[in-house]
Formats: C-alpha cells, structure tokens, sequence
C-alpha cells in the first residue's frame, strides 16, 4: 500500500459547520466482494456494492460518514442542495477517485400500503466512511470523515489504522467462496389479487382511461437461516455479469438486484439513457433463440410499449440537452434469462442540467409506470396492493463533479433476517392477457430467485 494524497476541506451544511476530511490510497489486488465482506462484523447494515454493466467500475462502502435521507415532495432538489452544499469546496485532482454519494428514490412516495418497506424513507443515500473504487485496474480505497469537531486527527489516525485492518482482512478473505442460501418456502403473495388487477387496468385501458400501466407483484422466500449480504452479492456477480450490479443496506434491510437498465449516466456533461421496454424469453437453442429476437423485433404489442418509453426519454433529453440523438429502431439487449427491446440516447446537457434533474424528470419512465404517468401512478396506488419501495426505483450514484450513473432497480429483491421478497411486473395494455402477463413476470423473477437457490416450476 502507498499512500497517495490528502485532501481537507470544510464545508457549511444546514448552518452546522463541518469538516470534509478526505485520504485516499492506492491499493494492490483487492476484491470489492472481499471489502465489502471485511465490514460484515462492524458495518452490516452500512453497506453498499455497485458494479457496472461494463465492469469498468466497482465501488463498495463501509460505514457512514454522512446520511441524506428525506420524505419531501421535493426529494430529488433536497438530495442535490444538500450534496452540493456539502461538496461545494473540495477541490479534487483529475485522476483522484472522488467522494461518492450513493443510494436511491423509493418508487411512489405516496404509496402506504404496508410491509417491508415500513418506515423507509423515500429518499436513503449515504457517503461511506470507507470507500473502495476500482477502476481502469486501479484499485483505491478513501477514508471520509465528515465532522464538526474541531479537532479530529486522532479519530483519523484510528480511522488510518481501521482502513489497514479491512484492507488485509479482505486481502486474506480473498478466495472465499459462499453457497446459495437455502429456501424452506416460496409464498405469491397475493396472487388472485394480481389477476384481478391486471384485468381491472386492462379494462380501464380499453376505455381509454390510461394507454399503458404496469403491474407488478411480489414473492415472498423464507430461507432455512438466515443469508448474508456477501452471500447473496457473491451469487448475482457470478450468475448476473452482464448487467448492472447494486447492492444497498439499510439496517436490517439489504436491497439487491442485477438490471439491464440504466435510467442515466452523465460523465463530463454528456447524458446517456437507455430505453428498455418489450421483453421475450431467451432460446433454448441458437435458433431458438434468433427466432425468438426477430418475433420481438416485430411485435407490435412489444413495439408499442418500447416507444412510449422512447418518445418520453427523447421528449427530457429535448429539455435538458443542447443536442440529442435517438436511433430509428430499437436493437435487442439480450441477458442470461430474458431478451429485451433497447434503444440508446445520448446528449450534451446544457450547462445548468444536473443528474439529479435528469433522474427526477425521467422517472418513472413508461417502462415501469405508464402512461400518461399520473394516471398510472394513481392506477398503480389503487391495484397493486403492495408498497414498491425502492424496487423500479432509480439507484446509483453521483461525485462532487456531477458525474453518477443511476439505474432502474428491477430484477431485485429485499432481504430481511431470514426472508427475501422479489418483484416483477409487466406493462399493462389493450389487448393484454393476465396469464400471459403472469408468465412474463415469472421470467423476470428467474435471476433473483436463482440466485437466492430456488427455481421457477
């Protein structure tokens, strides 16, 4: 290990003032699945894991330097204001891994249906006491310690000494390997009810109350112990690579889940999305499998619900960009379990455009709630008879600089002591039909559940 650079700055935050102390190092073959394993003794519950769908980047982290967290109607301006003021001074060099800010929006604020999600807020994101970036095959970990103490080089040398400790635990934990977990039951929680909304919104839509909602439902696992975190991370890297890989704890609480869909990145003023909307399953065989694309390709249905989510993306990107650029046609993002209608955009922001804008004008895209948007959400509320929480909700994460990528967290799961629940669902049209609907949702269920040991009959 070598050190690289300390940096310390101090910022005003709600009129309390705080230090910003930061000390990043270098570091040589760490695992961030072993980092993050390092914490589990002192930080379960602090946690969180990300890795992108490129594999270019990994970020892990430990502990709590600072919690933004809020129940606003405006919880997209309070998140942003309140990282802008606490990084407004820190002065970084162009190579140096930043601060990050990391955590997600809860989907419908204003859904109070209860269950797991009780008392989460609708906005949870955290600055990591210790933060692991790997990138470029670099590999670097930073302490943050952000304080009002006036004096705190003896609470950074502890935290020098502590970094030292997780670093060769994880240095030393570097081969471990973890079992899938083991399931005593599957319960579909509410199962009729899915049924039954699907054809109450189908009908709705047929009398041209809304043009597309999407159901989603639930299912419920009660494992034989009680599965860790690292576990469960350790299945989807190996199960999932292909895809988005995001991992947030909250105490007892560890949201997961490996999606296909970025809702956007932003790097040095330019934007990216991705519209993702139309799915069919993947082939048994090669054949099978182009077969399969091609029936896509040229569904209507499937084509119908991908442009709503085009038109929407294109219409923010017209807002906030200078110029923008939309293909003509979608192409096929395929993963391990499911095939997908995809079409990227791309855009230079304007100058006053921020991530946190984009993310607050984009979501929920058509792809996860309907359209027109309001009236689905309100459909949404009435039919689906369970709280989403964080699931379809935008999870990533952002620096100092305005550079972050946040994606759509589908294909997840919460766990809970020894409980998972997972969640899947499907845009809801005109000629929609609830079995056909069920179906689909138990192919978008498969990942998670392999992955936590279990299997669709």
């Amino acid at each position: 290990m070598q050190q690289k650079w300390l940096k310390t700055t101090e910022v005003e935050v709600a009129s309390n003032k705080l230090s910003f102390y930061i000390e990043t190092i270098e570091v040589n073959q760490l695992s961030p699945l072993a980092f993050f394993a390092a914490g589990e003794r002192k930080y379960k519950g602090k946690r969180f894991f990300w890795q992108n769908r490129e594999k270019t980047l990994a970020i892990v982290g430990l502990g709590q330097a600072i919690i933004l967290e809020n129940r606003r109607i405006d919880r997209f301006d309070d998140i942003e204001f309140k990282w802008k003021e606490l990084t407004k001074n820190i002065v970084m060099e162009e190579q140096e891994p930043q601060p990050i800010l990391f955590g997600g929006f809860t989907f419908d604020p204003e859904n109070v249906e209860p269950g797991e999600w009780d008392g989460f807020p609708s906005s949870y994101f955290t600055v990591a006491t210790f933060q692991l970036t790997k990138q470029h095959e670099k590999t670097y970990v930073s302490i943050h310690l952000i304080t009002d103490r006036q004096d705190s080089s003896a609470l950074f040398d502890q935290l020098r000494e502590e970094r030292d400790q997780l670093i060769h635990a994880a240095q030393v934990k570097e081969l471990k390997t973890y079992e899938k977990p083991e399931i005593r039951t599957i319960d579909e929680r509410n199962k009729d009810n899915y049924f039954q909304a699907v054809q109450s919104v189908t009908n709705l839509i047929r009398n041209h109350k809304a043009d597309k909602v999407v159901i989603a439902r639930s299912l419920e696992l009660e494992f034989k112990g009680q599965p860790s975190s690292p576990q469960v991370i350790y299945q989807i890297l190996n199960e999932q690579p292909e895809s988005y890989l995001f991992a947030l704890e909250r105490d007892n609480l560890l949201f997961f889940g490996a999606t296909p869909e970025r809702l956007v990145k932003v790097e040095n003023q330019y934007a990216y999305s991705a519209c993702v909307a139309g799915s069919i399953k993947r082939g048994k065989t090669a054949e099978e499998d182009k077969k399969l694309g091609e029936q896509l390709l040229n569904d209507s249905k499937n084509l119908k619900e991908h442009q709503y989510v085009v038109d929407m993306i294109a219409s923010t990107f017209k807002k906030h960009c200078e110029h923008y650029k939309v293909p003509k046609r979608p192409k096929l993002l395929k993963i391990r379990d499911i095939q997908h209608l995809y079409t990227p955009v791309e855009g230079k922001l304007f100058d006053h455009a921020t991530i946190l804008q984009l993310v607050k004008h984009l979501h929920p895209t058509p792809a996860l709630g309907g359209v027109p948007r309001n009236k689905a959400l309100e459909m949404i509320r009435e039919f689906e008879k369970m709280n989403r929480g964080l699931y379809a909700g935008p999870v990533g994460w952002m620096d100092a600089d305005g550079n972050g990528e946040f994606v759509v967290a589908i294909r997840s799961a919460a766990l809970i002591d020894d409980k998972a629940y997972l969640y899947a669902g499907g845009g809801i049209v005109a000629d929609s039909n609830p079995m056909t609907e069920y179906d689909e949702t138990l192919v978008k269920f498969r990942p998670m559940l392999r992955a936590l040991g279990g299997q669709i009959q």
